[in-house]
């Protein structure tokens, strides 16, 4: 797959929703420093999350990805990634009881610092600046200065991404992840009233687990109970930073990308001859691929030829993300383009991209009941196809926020302005990302007793 391809081959490819640097020496500078430091990330462990994934495109497990929109530099700390990760282990639990399978857990963390924009610059109060595209590229602050690209925030990217990869890890294997831990925060969110509809899951699952420990499995004897495995993801969008940060595996002589463990490539980049189709297809990593309605047929077949053209178990994740009510106008088609190839591929379903709206009071946001309606509608076309619904990928975090609306302690549009935090797009907060993996956790439900039924 890597013959006649090398790191810096995407420079000479078509290039969309990447920066122009003003001073071409400070950016050399930059990535040569980066260089010279060691990866985030290592060969191994996107080997294994690999196979991982070769296990949910094969139905054998469900994969749970999410995290922050963009990260901040100043929202950075050890208390905002600690709930993120909280949740995301409640999240999973809950699946994991759904689905009576193992849940692949990937975070869009230590690497989410750059995003696409629709336009190249915004219009506030008269005055047109270029769009804010993530703190690793330049500033939020709506200045002339504040815009301008800056590559030593690159070296702040890697400094912060560092930091957070050695406090997720120490998360996962120091007994923060431990199951009954984890159940007792479930406990606690069905407890309130608005929560009540699911209180009877969350007995079943203390119940399973009070039944384990009395058959002495508990995080003492055994170690899954205790620790868990987690991945970190990221759009793979500045690929100054990309390549910086690819490194040679000195067990199989392959490059990898050592910036996170999966990346994938955004909807607005995708071109099956552009820069970032051309890095991604190189690197031995997991490579996932948004797929919005614009995407053709066609364009889906060259771009598995590209990204997999060895049909690897567990390399290429299709991320379908079309909007509430248009699923069905454009999944079925690429699920057939993918059968005719007969590609492996995940599929896996992000219902924030499609849904977000302007509120009435002018904020963007996403309703909660859209966001699950597309889900619901992702597994109704599997369904009809006889495919595998491979997993969700959310936008979320662990903070009380008020960006999306909806969900069982029902945010307004004017409840919005309270704690809309967010610096690009809308995130699902604590209450609305555990609720919703309850009824995703109902649909995994309902497929299984079919499988059941259907003697499978």
């Amino acid at each position: 797959m890597t013959k006649a391809w090398n790191r810096s081959d995407w420079r000479s490819r078509p290039r969309v929703q990447m920066p122009d640097y003003p001073d071409q020496a400070a950016l050399n500078a930059v990535e040569a420093q980066i260089e010279r430091m060691p990866p985030l990330v290592f060969a191994g462990e996107a080997r294994k999350l690999k196979r991982a994934l070769g296990d949910v495109a094969a139905g054998r497990a469900f994969l749970l990805q999410g995290g922050d929109c963009a990260e901040s530099f100043a929202e950075f700390s050890a208390d905002n990634i600690r709930d993120t990760f909280k949740v995301l282990l409640q999240m999973a639990i809950v699946l994991t009881w759904g689905a009576k399978l193992p849940v692949v857990k990937v975070g869009r963390m230590a690497g989410q610092f750059a995003k696409p924009r629709s336009a190249g610059t915004e219009v506030i109060g008269g005055v047109e600046l270029p769009s804010y595209r993530g703190d690793i590229i330049n500033g939020f602050d709506f200045t002339a200065d504040a815009r301008v690209p800056d590559p030593a925030r690159m070296l702040q990217a890697y400094t912060q991404a560092a930091a957070s990869l050695n406090l997720l890890r120490a998360f996962s294997t120091g007994g923060f992840a431990d199951m009954h831990r984890v159940q007792s925060w479930i406990s606690g969110f069905t407890q309130e009233d608005e929560a009540k509809r699911y209180r009877e899951v969350a007995t079943r699952i203390q119940d399973a687990m009070d039944f384990m420990g009395a058959a002495g499995v508990t995080s003492d004897t055994v170690h899954a109970m205790s620790a868990v495995d987690f991945y970190t993801s990221h759009e793979a969008l500045l690929l100054e930073y990309e390549e910086a940060l690819c490194r040679i595996d000195s067990t199989s002589g392959l490059p990898v990308a050592g910036s996170g463990h999966m990346i994938w490539i955004g909807d607005r980049t995708r071109q099956p001859d552009g820069a970032h189709v051309e890095f991604c297809r190189g690197v031995q990593n997991p490579i996932g691929l948004k797929c919005g309605p614009s995407l053709t047929s066609d364009d889906l077949k060259k771009l598995i030829a590209r990204l997999n053209p060895e049909n690897e178990a567990g390399r290429l994740t299709l991320i379908a993300r079309f909007g509430a009510g248009k699923v069905g106008d454009n999944l079925p088609r690429l699920i057939r383009a993918v059968e005719e190839e007969g590609a492996t591929v995940v599929w896996t379903c992000d219902p924030m991209h499609g849904n977000t709206i302007k509120s009435a009071t002018g904020y963007k946001t996403r309703p909660f009941d859209s966001v699950l309606r597309e889900v619901r509608e992702f597994f109704a076309v599997h369904k009809a196809e006889g495919t595998i619904p491979g997993g969700v990928h959310f936008e979320m975090t662990g903070k009380d926020v008020t960006e999306c609306t909806g969900g069982v302690r029902a945010v307004t549009d004017e409840d919005l302005s309270d704690r809309y935090h967010t610096a690009c797009d809308p995130r699902l907060n604590a209450s609305q990302s555990l609720e919703l993996a309850f009824l995703v956790a109902e649909e995994l439900q309902d497929r299984r007793a079919m499988q059941k039924a259907a003697g499978m």
